[in-house]
C-alpha cells in the first residue's frame, strides 16, 4: 500500500515537471502570482495592522473607543460614509496627520472604497506612532455588501 502511494506520487511529480516544461510561460506566470500573494500576506502580517471584516469592525466599534478614518477622495463621499468618520483624503493624509495626534493611543479603523488605500494609510499611521491600527478589509464595498449602514450627512 505504501509502496503504491510512493510510486503514484513519483509518477505525479514527473507529470507535473513535464507539464511545467511544456507550458513554461503558464507555469512562470503561476509562480509569479504565488510569490506576489505570499509577499502580500507576509507584508500584511508583519505590518501590525489588523484586517477586519465588517462584522469584526462593528464589534471593535462597539467594544472600544474607536476613531473611524475615511481616506477616500472628496468625489467618492457622495456614496455615503460610516457615521462618525473623520474624512482625510489619502492624498492629504501625510500633511494632516497632526490632526489625529491626540488619538494615537486609541483604536483606529481606516477605510476607503476597497481597502487598498486604507491599508497604505494604516502603514503610515503605524510609522507615525499610532498604537492600534485596523483596516476595513474590502472597504466601503465590503461594508455595503454586508448591509451595514452608510450616511450621506
Amino acid at each position: 500500500m505504501l509502496a503504491d502511494f510512493i510510486s503514484d506520487t513519483g509518477k505525479r511529480m514527473s507529470q507535473m515537471i513535464e507539464f511545467a516544461g511544456n507550458h513554461l510561460l503558464l507555469f512562470s506566470g503561476l509562480m509569479v502570482v504565488l510569490v506576489m500573494i505570499i509577499k502580500m500576506e507576509l507584508d500584511s502580517k508583519l505590518s501590525g495592522t489588523r484586517q477586519l471584516n465588517p462584522a469584526d469592525a462593528v464589534r471593535l466599534m462597539n467594544d472600544e473607543d474607536t476613531i473611524l478614518l475615511d481616506v477616500r477622495e472628496a468625489n467618492e463621499m457622495s456614496s455615503g460614509h460610516i457615521k462618525g468618520a473623520i474624512h482625510i483624503p489619502m492624498s492629504t493624509l501625510n500633511k494632516r496627520l497632526s490632526e489625529l495626534d491626540k488619538h494615537k493611543a486609541r483604536q483606529v479603523l481606516a477605510y476607503c472604497r476597497s481597502g487598498s488605500r486604507s491599508n497604505y494609510a494604516c502603514k503610515l499611521l503605524k510609522k507615525s506612532g499610532f498604537e492600534h491600527v485596523n483596516n476595513l478589509a474590502g472597504g466601503v464595498m465590503a461594508w455595503s455588501g454586508a448591509n451595514m449602514p452608510l450616511t450621506k450627512k
